[in-house]
C-alpha cells in the first residue's frame, strides 16, 4: 500500500477514532458512579462525568476501551447508513455537469503518431487506430462539422485531415476547389489515384461504359431494370403494360448490341441512335399503302394504271 492511499484511510478513520476515545471518559463516569439500580446510578454518572473529564487523556481500563469502541462503531454505521440513504445533489450544476474539456481529457484518445490521427482542432485528435491500446478509448470515427457558409469548414478542417494522406478518401466537392487546390498533393505526394466524376461537365469527368460489365442475359436484364428504375421520374407510375413493354425493347436493342455489334460501337451512343430510327410520325405513309388516284372526267394512261397496280 502506497502512502497515498494510507494517508486516505487515515483521514477517513481520524473522527471515529477521536469519538471512541472520547467515549472512553464516558465509560469511565459510567464505572465511576455508585447506585445500586440503574436509576441512582444515572444520577451518580453525572457528578462523575467532571471528574472522568477532567483528565483530558483517554481511559485505557478494559470496560473503557469497549465502551469507546461501542461509540466510534455506532458513529461510522450511522454515518454509512446516512451516506447510503442521502439524496445525491450536484451543487452548483442544477442545469447540467457539461464543461469545457481538457488536453488531458483527449490525450488517451490520441496517437502518438501525428499522422495516425483524425485532426480536430490545434490541439486535439483522434486517433485513426479501430484497436488503440485501451479498448475502453476506441471511438466512432465520424465528424460533425457545423457552420454558416465562409465559416472555414473547408479550409480548416476538411484539408488538413486530407492532407493527412493515411487513408482512402471520397470528397464531395460542389465547388469544385478542392480538387484544384488538393489534388495535385494527393497524386504527387501521396501517390494517390485520383478519380473524377462530374456531373456538370462531362468532358472533365471519368466515364465507364457499362455494356463492357454485360457478359450474359441475366446482365442485360440487370442493366435494363437499373436504366428504367432512375429514369422514370418521381411522377406517379402509369400501365405496368408499357413498363415490361420498354424493358422487352431495351434488352432486345441492347441484347443485338452486344451480340452483333463491334466492340467500339457496344455502348449507349449506339442504343439511343436505334431508339431515334424507330421513331414513327402519324404522317409517314408506309410503302406497302400507297396507291394512285385519278382526277374525274380524265383518261387514265396504261402505264399509270400498271403503275398503280403493281404500288397496290
Amino acid at each position: 500500500m502506497n502512502t497515498k492511499k494510507l494517508k486516505k484511510i487515515i483521514i477517513k478513520a481520524l473522527p471515529y477514532v477521536l469519538m471512541g476515545l472520547v467515549s472512553t471518559n464516558l465509560g469511565e463516569a459510567w464505572r465511576l458512579a455508585e447506585g445500586a439500580d440503574a436509576s441512582k446510578k444515572l444520577l451518580s454518572f453525572f457528578s462523575t462525568l467532571g471528574v472522568a473529564f477532567g483528565n483530558p487523556l483517554p481511559s485505557f481500563h478494559p470496560a473503557d476501551l469497549l465502551v469507546g469502541a461501542i461509540c466510534g462503531g455506532a458513529l461510522y454505521l450511522a454515518v454509512y447508513i446516512r451516506h447510503k440513504n442521502a439524496k445525491h445533489f450536484k451543487h452548483n450544476q442544477e442545469y447540467g455537469s457539461a464543461r469545457w474539456g481538457t488536453h488531458a481529457d483527449i490525450e488517451p484518445f490520441m496517437d502518438p503518431k501525428f499522422e495516425n490521427n483524425v485532426i480536430l482542432t490545434a490541439t486535439e485528435r483522434l486517433t485513426m487506430s479501430n484497436r488503440p491500446k485501451n479498448p475502453a478509448t476506441a471511438r466512432n470515427k465520424n465528424v460533425l462539422i457545423v457552420g454558416g457558409s465562409g465559416s472555414g469548414k473547408t479550409r480548416f478542417w476538411l484539408k488538413p485531415n486530407l492532407l493527412q494522406m493515411h487513408s482512402s478518401y471520397v470528397v464531395t466537392d460542389p465547388k469544385g476547389s478542392i480538387l484544384v487546390e488538393c489534388g495535385y498533393a494527393l497524386q504527387t505526394i501521396g501517390k494517390y489515384e485520383v478519380k473524377v466524376f462530374n456531373t456538370i461537365n462531362f468532358s472533365k469527368s471519368m466515364h465507364y461504359n457499362p455494356f463492357a460489365y454485360i457478359h450474359s442475359e441475366k446482365d442485360i436484364l440487370k442493366l435494363v431494370t437499373t436504366l428504367i428504375a432512375n429514369t422514370k421520374g418521381d411522377g406517379k407510375s402509369g400501365d405496368e403494360f408499357w413498363t415490361k413493354a420498354e424493358t422487352l425493347l431495351y434488352c432486345a436493342l441492347i441484347g443485338y448490341i452486344h451480340y452483333e455489334a463491334p466492340v467500339e460501337e457496344q455502348n449507349f451512343a449506339t442504343l439511343i441512335e436505334f431508339i431515334n430510327a424507330m421513331e414513327v410520325r402519324e404522317d409517314d405513309v408506309p410503302e406497302s399503302r400507297r396507291y394512285h388516284v385519278r382526277e374525274p372526267g380524265k383518261e387514265e394512261p396504261e402505264t399509270l394504271r400498271s403503275q398503280a397496280v403493281q404500288e397496290i
